[in-house]
C-alpha cells in the first residue's frame, strides 16, 4: 500500500513563508492499496487538493473516508471537496466504534447556517454512514483496527494492515495524560508493536508542554520514545504546531535522530510534509 499525505499541520491550517517545505494544510492522508481503491482519513484542509486530484481519474467512483475525530482542523477541509458534490461518487465513511452515529452529524453541523453558506443535503455524492467496527474493519482490501485516542473529547486513532505489512496513525494523541477513554503508553506501545510505520502526534517541545498538559498533544521527543519502545522500523512527526517554522522543524527533527542514535537504535525518523509518499 502507498500512503500519501496531503495535510499534516496541526490545530489550524498555516500558509505562508515559514510553512513552504513541510506544508500548512491540516490533516489528510490518502492510503492506495496495491489492487487500487482510495481511503482516505480525516478531512483536514488538505483534502481539498486531494479531492482535485481525484476528478482527474474517472475510473475512481467509490472513495473510503476515515474520521478519526470531530474537531475542526480534521473537518475543516471537507465543504471544499469536490467530489462530494458530483452523482459520480460513492463515499463511505467510517470512524471508531462509539463514533458511528454521529459521522454525519460531524459533516453536517459545520456546514450550517451561519458557518457555511452551502448545505450538506446541495451534495450529490451517494453517502454511508455508520460502518460498525468494534474490534476491526475492513476498507478497500486493506483491514483496520481503531484504538482510543488520548484527548479531549475522545476520537481513534487506527492501525492498518495489508497482508505483512502495518503502518499505525495516532494523531492528536496525549502520551504523558490520560484523558477520558484514552489508554495507557504500555497499551499504546503494545498497539503499535513491531508496525512498519508509525505516524504520531509530536506537536510540543518540552519547554511548551509544561504549560499545555492536558490538551491533547504530544511532545516529539515522547513520540520518539514511543516508536523506539515499540520497535517501529519508521517514524514519522506529525501534527506540527502552526507556531512551527521550516527551519524549527529542521532542528526538530535533527534532535530526535540525536536521540535515537545515542541510543544505538537504527529507526528511521522524518517530519511529515505534504507530498511525502510512503510505500509499504
Amino acid at each position: 500500500m502507498k500512503i500519501k499525505i496531503w495535510g499534516c499541520r496541526g490545530s489550524i491550517a498555516t500558509p505562508g513563508q515559514h510553512t513552504l517545505r513541510y506544508g500548512g494544510n491540516s490533516t489528510c492522508l490518502e492510503i492506495r492499496p496495491k489492487e487500487g481503491g482510495v481511503i482516505i482519513v480525516d478531512a483536514g484542509s488538505g483534502i481539498r487538493l486531494l479531492g482535485n486530484r481525484l476528478l482527474q481519474e474517472k475510473e475512481i467512483t467509490e472513495i473510503y473516508m476515515i474520521l478519526t475525530h470531530s474537531h475542526w482542523d480534521h473537518l475543516s477541509g471537507f465543504p471544499f471537496f469536490v467530489p462530494a458534490y458530483s452523482d459520480h461518487y460513492k463515499i463511505n465513511v467510517y470512524g471508531g466504534p462509539k463514533a458511528q452515529g454521529a459521522l454525519r452529524r460531524y459533516l453536517e453541523d459545520q456546514m450550517r447556517a451561519p458557518y457555511f453558506p452551502i448545505d450538506f443535503s446541495v451534495m450529490k455524492a451517494s453517502f454511508s454512514f455508520g460502518y460498525e467496527c468494534p474490534d476491526m474493519g475492513s476498507v478497500g482490501l486493506i483491514d483496520f483496527y481503531p484504538i482510543p485516542l488520548s484527548h479531549p473529547n475522545g476520537g481513534y486513532g487506527f492501525k492498518f494492515a495489508k497482508q505483512d505489512k502495518s503502518f499505525v496513525f495516532l494523531t492528536d494523541n496525549e502520551l504523558d495524560f490520560q484523558h477520558p477513554d484514552g489508554k495507557t503508553r504500555q497499551e499504546y506501545t503494545d498497539f503499535c508493536s513491531g508496525t512498519n510505520l508509525l505516524i504520531h502526534d509530536a506537536q510540543y517541545t518540552d519547554e511548551e508542554y509544561r504549560s499545555k498538559r492536558g490538551w491533547g498533544h504530544t511532545t516529539y521527543t515522547s513520540a520518539v520514545q514511543l516508536a523506539m519502545d515499540s520497535g517501529v522500523g519508521k517514524l514519522v512527526l506529525f501534527h506540527h504546531d502552526p507556531d512551527r517554522t521550516d527551519d524549527d522543524l529542521d532542528r526538530q527533527l535533527e534532535h530526535c535522530r540525536d536521540i535515537i542514535g545515542k541510543t544505538g537504535g537504527s529507526m528511521e525518523c522524518v517530519a511529515a510534509s505534504e507530498g511525502m509518499e510512503i510505500n509499504l
